[in-house]
């Protein structure tokens, strides 16, 4: 192997090494593949809406890079802004909805999304048999445990799946709209 040039060599008497702790750490460097995916990240852990610094430190970037995403985003339908002074965005999850049973659309065929829907309807009636209600969000957990004998901890499980599986019949619900070429919102429907 041929020797580097003089320039490119390390001049031992060249004094103090680098202080090493001082450089940002590797995953702050390769957290995303790109700018984008950080922002993406961060609006999906929205709960309530946010400012654009709120958005741009959980990204991990600056504000005027957060201010160009959330417009981007604002307009393909993924934040929704809430306020302007300061401005302020929410997630929209009604877009994240339409992408997933975009999801399923291009997974299952509308036959398998149709059985899928009867299935998970099947079970979300006889769950709502159980817990002799309409809706889980009308349930008390506490009164539940107590009038099935069951832990807090087993009833907060069943009533969790029926929150699942409502969400389910609602999502392959939408995928059947979306394949039938239906505008109506059957998401809607009873379940």
């Amino acid at each position: 192997m041929k020797e580097p040039a003089d320039n490119l060599k390390i001049d031992s008497n060249a004094g103090e090494r680098p202080d090493f702790d001082s450089l940002r750490p590797p995953e702050d460097l390769v957290r995303g593949e790109r700018t984008r995916d950080d922002f993406f990240d961060a609006v999906l852990q929205l709960d309530e809406p946010a400012t654009v610094r709120g958005v741009a430190d959980l990204a991990g970037h600056g504000t005027d890079a957060a201010r160009e995403y959330l417009d981007w985003f604002e307009r393909i339908g993924i934040v929704v802004q809430t306020g302007t002074e300061p401005a302020t965005y929410r997630l929209n999850r009604e877009y994240l909805a339409w992408r997933r049973s975009q999801e399923i659309r291009a997974q299952f065929d509308t036959k398998e999304i149709v059985t899928r829907l009867a299935e998970q309807r099947e079970r979300a009636q006889e769950l709502a048999a159980e817990f002799d209600g309409d809706s889980p969000e009308k349930v008390s957990l506490a009164d539940y445990a107590d009038e099935a004998d069951v832990p807090i901890e087993a009833a907060w499980e069943r009533l969790s799946e029926w929150q699942t599986v409502r969400r389910r019949v609602e999502l392959l619900d939408r995928a059947v709209s979306a394949a039938d070429g239906s505008t109506a919102d059957r998401s809607q429907s009873s379940v």
